[in-house]
């Protein structure tokens, strides 16, 4: 279990995303259009098509995790 900081949000981007996507094309979504830091501590999450299948990511500081 990956402990998450106390403040940290939830950022749930609409529609589908296409789960090829690696960390660096979600973080460019993140900053076009969510317009936030994909380094800023908080996670993000990408729903595939189906709905069955969901990508997190977040930057914690010393590196960033995709889940």
């Amino acid at each position: 279990m990956i402990p998450i900081p106390s403040g940290m949000r939830v950022w749930l981007a609409t529609g589908h995303t296409d789960m090829r996507k690696g960390f660096p094309s979600l973080a460019l979504q993140v900053q076009e259009v969510l317009r936030r830091d994909p380094l800023s501590g908080h996670l993000f999450c990408f729903r595939g098509r189906r709905g069955d299948l969901l990508k997190v990511i977040w930057h914690d500081g010393q590196g960033a995790c995709l889940f």
